[in-house]
């Protein structure tokens, strides 16, 4: 089953700079293979149901083996069964209709 994924990795006892831990994750993410979008409060993936889950472990292993004691994550997952939908055409979805919107 394919999912869209939204993902915030917050390391907590590490001081206020994050984006080394964020570059790990992105690191992890691209050896996975899925599809990521870097935004500024996380990461939006696009892939299959099992190879996304396992990727956001990795990021976890990845970011405690960085000397994180703690981490938060906030994962949003959205599925849909009628048909398959990327996250550049649900973006692209909103965009013509906010064209049409004028």
């Amino acid at each position: 089953m394919k999912v869209i994924a939204d993902l915030t990795v917050v390391p907590i006892g590490i001081g206020v700079s994050l984006s080394p831990y964020v570059a790990v994750c992105e690191k992890v993410l691209r050896e996975a293979n899925v599809e990521a979008q870097l935004h500024a409060n996380g990461t939006n993936i696009e892939g299959e149901w099992d190879i996304v889950l396992g990727a956001v472990k990795r990021c976890h292993e990845a970011v405690h083996a960085m000397g994180a004691p703690r981490i938060f994550t906030v994962l949003k997952l959205g599925t849909r069964m009628d048909r398959d939908q990327t996250m550049d055409q649900k973006v692209q979805s909103v965009q013509e209709k906010l064209r049409g919107a004028r």
